[in-house]
């Protein structure tokens, strides 16, 4: 086998490969005989046909799959002769197939970039450093109260914060419509769970009281027949119950899952998912750093088969979480390109980082993430059994764990400082409801 390598472009390469024509009349001639054998030919007993009619034939069809063959490993011997590593499978350019002539053909395919790591030790990253308070764990206790309110019925004005109950009948013109009525609707004012409308008119109203509503329909509005056209709604409250929040007590915990132990054991809880929530969002945030460097820190002339490959790959991500089911809906390739390009660039070196600092892959680690994940599920065994049980779910757990590892290894050479920070900083608790 003769091998010509050339660099074409960047990471291109072109590889030109012979094999003499022996070899592959030896190897076609090898298997008309072993086709022979078994052949049923008209006229003849199976395997009974002469080698010249079974040349006659085949030859052709087996000339060309031991083309295709000897093409596919000849290539696998020629990269490993070569020491290549190849980005993606090659663009084959066929040079000399004919029967009796040498075989001669060209691969053309991008080579993985070499990598030269900036040292580790020049990576600067500000780990956050907190902790779960009494006044934190407090707080969460208040939210998970406000998500369970406790109704009571009042003979007073609706205000905000009350639930009301009410039947509405609207018209268009004059004249109902479809969807224009409804009975015994439960809201709570100011939640923003109907029409703003509707709100401002239930809010100081007492139980019997009708109120009008008059609003507009926008022009782009879903119903046709209603764009753009005025609505009457005609409102009557039926029932305004004020809002409480329920006791920290032993009902309250069950309703959590919590079945003994009380409010104790369900502050213990509280406090571990708290402490989960924590953990993770200080690794992501310095993991968030470690990459942003490894990728500012080691530019990489990428294949483009593999951001190409990528970019697809997340525009198509993208498309299934939007519900798009034709490709001419999909959003713009470029939207997607240089977030491809770092995702691309950080497989490398990560995979570099990993093969230098002889990072293992720890399988208690991967069973830890599996129960964390699992328990997440009210059955957590079955979810653990699913993952288990597929390969691709399991290489997704296994990598994202040996990325962990890498990056432990990382900050075990960086210069990592701790920067005080809280709770409430961090996970952004409480934001939600200090901006409603």
């Amino acid at each position: 086998m003769q091998v010509s390598l050339t660099a074409t472009n960047g990471l291109e390469r072109r590889l030109e490969v012979a094999l003499p024509a022996q070899q592959v009349s030896g190897e076609v001639e090898t298997r008309l005989k072993k086709l022979a054998r078994t052949a049923r030919l008209k006229g003849f007993r199976p395997g009974k046909a002469p080698l010249t009619v079974v040349r006659k034939q085949f030859g052709d069809q087996v000339h060309a799959e031991v083309i295709n063959d000897l093409m596919r490993s000849s290539f696998a011997e020629a990269v490993n002769q070569e020491q290549l590593k190849p980005a993606a499978g090659p663009r084959i350019e066929p040079i000399a197939l004919d029967q009796g002539a040498d075989l001669k053909y060209a691969a053309v395919f991008e080579v993985m970039p070499d990598i030269k790591l900036a040292p580790l030790e020049s990576l600067e990253v500000e780990k956050p450093s907190a902790s779960v308070t009494e006044a934190d764990l407090d707080a969460m206790l208040e939210s998970m109260r406000k998500q369970r309110p406790v109704f009571a019925e009042v003979a007073r004005p609706a205000q905000t914060t009350d639930r009301v109950t009410v039947d509405y009948d609207g018209t268009v013109e004059g004249q109902p419509f479809e969807g224009n009525e409804g009975r015994d609707v439960p809201f709570v004012l100011g939640a923003g769970q109907v029409l703003a409308d509707f709100d401002t008119a239930a809010t100081g109203a007492s139980a019997g009281d009708t109120r009008t509503v008059t609003l507009t329909y926008p022009e782009n509005h879903s119903a046709k027949a209603l764009a753009g056209k005025s609505a009457e709604f005609k409102l009557t409250v039926k029932k305004v119950e004020e809002q409480t929040l329920p006791p920290l007590d032993d009902e309250f915990c069950r309703a959590y899952g919590v079945e003994e132990g009380g409010v104790e054991a369900l502050k213990t809880e509280v406090r571990a998912s708290m402490e989960r929530e924590l953990d993770s969002v200080i690794r992501n945030r310095v993991r968030v750093q470690v990459m942003d460097q490894l990728y500012k820190n080691n530019p990489l002339e990428l294949p483009r088969s593999l951001v190409d490959e990528t970019t697809q790959q997340l525009q198509f991500d993208m498309g299934r979480r939007m519900g798009v089911r034709e490709a001419a809906q999909l959003p713009p390739r470029e939207n997607f390109t240089e977030a491809a390009r770092q995702r691309v660039a950080l497989g490398l070196i990560v995979g570099e980082i990993i093969r230098t600092l002889d990072v293992k892959l720890d399988n208690a680690l991967v069973q830890a993430r599996l129960d964390d994940v699992a328990s997440g599920y009210p059955n957590p065994e079955e979810v653990r059994r699913q993952y288990l049980q597929n390969p691709d779910a399991l290489r997704q757990v296994q990598s994202a764990v040996l990325e962990d590892q890498a990056v432990d290894a990382i900050l075990g050479k960086a210069k990592v400082t701790d920067k005080p920070a809280t709770f409430k900083e961090l996970t952004g608790f409480g934001q939600t409801e200090q901006s409603a």
